[in-house]
């Protein structure tokens, strides 16, 4: 080949070969940015246009709607447009229900915009349209809407006007309810050429509870009378699957609208199931007595000696009714509910076996459930500088240890599962368009042996049957207990006030739920037994029925 040629050919083959290498980066940077990457900041002379995702809904176990994604309106006016003040706002205050004293103000201000209404529906934007073309105008966003009002609205939440879920699931949950947002960005690439940089919205994922909607209608009926009869402070009530965890009604009195989410005190959003602490009382003794059983420090025929009163470290620790009752089976201890016989198991066990116990059940750690705002509750253990050797006595009766409702639901729900300590949880299902993700119950330990639960759980029935028939379920039979906490103040407790409480589960041989019903400083009557057992029978009675729990004489029990 002669040297002309041959320079021709090196010269056109680079050419090529630099022609080749800007397509081959032109393409792969094209689909970078249409298919992987985020929009850039824009370019002078770049257009982006935003797309915004329809956040998920959520629906009860029945796929009823309890929570739903919804467009609404905010309404404005140009005031400088308009000719006749007084009559646009007699129409507005017609239509929108709004002082028209107040809207003539706002049209009469002068400028290019004013805010008239906001989240106004499609119908009331169509009907303001229809005559306020070129004077009005109706910016679309997206709503939240709860169908059933206050139903469920702790355990719910809400999301406010910029999107963003608060409390409850709508925060636990809310980058997966929120979805993805997606744009469209007009630009040029590095030849100069006109091209798009894409991303579709993706929808925000639906959620699917354990939550039945009849069932919390009626748990929280029951709870809310049982407040205002009462005179409580307020109440919570928690129904359970002691076999998953999984959460069937999670009520509390008083509640909120989330539509509105007018309310005097904020602190109403908060979940006291979760994010309330307390001291348990006379509940707490199932623990202890469990644990005993466990621990082999005691059998279900052991017995001890009461004389009204046992000082442990320091502190004399009486009975509530002060009373001795002399040579006390375990069993009676717990129907009694004998606060020198708690003590007696607990020092028995001694501090470092009681307490391995209380955290085995879970107590002083999150459950974990998809929640927002849970807390852990509070218990001292030897070491601890606020710990005391008196506190072994007092903690095996639920005094001086702080839980919360769904922490105590959860250990007396491990009695009844065997002795297995469930991780509670509200959501079944997510589904993100095709995808179910389900939720697989987590046993997070083996709190008690099977043998331990099952004698526990007999004295507890015997409870119901021999002291607590308030609580019993005539055909079942029921295992129970009530509880009544003093309310500590700064240097004790106070004298006047208490925290009712009863939990419990049934059937006893083979429970298909259990319950906690707890009602804050109560006016009326104290006792846990008397305040809140009622609820606990009345819930448990709709439960057998709902469920179709065949009675125990069917079962050949």
């Amino acid at each position: 080949m002669s040297k002309a040629p041959e320079q021709l050919y090196r010269r056109t083959l680079a050419v090529a070969t630099i022609l080749l290498s800007v397509v081959v980066i032109v393409v792969l940077r094209l689909g970078y940015w249409q298919i992987e990457s985020p929009p850039p900041v824009s370019a002078g002379g770049s257009e982006q246009e935003n797309f915004s995702p329809q956040r998920g809904n959520i629906y009860d176990a029945h796929g009823y709607l309890l929570a739903v994604a919804t467009t609404v309106y905010d309404i404005g006016a140009t005031p400088r447009n308009i000719t006749d003040a007084p009559l646009v706002a007699d129409r507005l205050a017609a239509t929108l229900g709004k002082p028209r004293d107040k809207l003539l103000e706002l049209l009469r201000q002068g400028g290019a915009h004013v805010p008239i209404e906001r989240g106004v529906n499609e119908a009331t934007r169509q009907s303001l349209m229809q005559w306020g073309e070129g004077i009005l105008q109706a910016d679309a966003r997206q709503s939240r809407v709860y169908p059933h009002g206050t139903l469920a609205a702790s355990v719910l939440g809400f999301v406010t006007d910029d999107g963003v879920g608060h409390y409850g699931l709508e925060g636990h949950y809310n980058s997966q309810l929120a979805g993805q947002p997606g744009f469209r960005l007009e630009d040029r690439d590095v030849l100069g050429s006109l091209f798009y940089q894409f991303r579709p919205a993706r929808d925000g994922v639906d959620l699917y509870l354990t939550l039945d909607r009849n069932l919390q209608t009626f748990v929280e009926d029951a709870l809310g009378r049982a407040v205002v009869s009462s005179g409580a402070k307020h109440g919570v009530a928690i129904v359970m699957d002691p076999a998953t965890g999984a959460i069937l009604s999670m009520a509390t009195y008083p509640g909120y609208d989330p539509n509105t989410r007018d309310v005097s005190d904020e602190s109403v959003f908060l979940n006291p199931a979760v994010a309330d602490q307390y001291e348990p009382g006379s509940v707490f003794k199932v623990i202890t007595l469990a644990s005993a059983l466990d621990a082999g420090t005691i059998a279900p025929s052991s017995s001890y000696y009461d004389n009204s009163q046992i000082v442990v470290g320091g502190r004399v620790i009486r009975n509530s009714d002060r009373q001795a009752h002399g040579q006390t089976s375990m069993y009676d201890l717990l129907a009694q509910s004998l606060n020198v016989g708690a003590a007696h198991v607990s020092t028995s066990m001694g501090a470092n076996r009681f307490y391995q116990y209380v955290r085995r059940f879970g107590f002083g750690e999150l459950t974990r459930v998809d929640l927002d705002d849970e807390i852990s509750g509070a218990v001292r253990v030897p070491g601890d500088r606020e710990w005391h050797e008196s506190d072994l006595g007092t903690n095996s009766f639920g005094q001086g240890i702080a839980v919360t409702p769904l922490q105590m639901l959860s250990a007396i729900s491990a009695v009844a599962n065997h002795g297995v300590l469930m991780r509670p949880y509200i959501v079944a299902r997510l589904v993100d368009r095709d995808k179910v993700t389900e939720t697989a119950p987590v046993a997070v330990r083996q709190a008690v042996s099977p043998e331990a639960a099952a004698q526990a759980t007999e004295m507890m029935v015997y409870t119901v049957e021999h002291a607590a028939t308030v609580a019993a379920v005539r055909g079942y039979r029921v295992a129970g207990k009530s509880g009544t906490s003093e309310v500590p103040v700064p240097g004790g407790y106070d004298p006047q006030e208490t925290i009712a409480s009863f939990t419990g589960f049934a059937p006893a041989d083979n429970p298909r739920f259990s319950i906690l019903v707890v009602l804050d400083r109560p006016q009326k009557e104290h006792w846990g037994g008397l305040v809140a057992g009622p609820v606990f029978q009345q819930i448990a009675q709709y439960l057998v029925t709902a469920l179709g729990v065949p009675p125990d004489n069917v079962n050949g029990q």
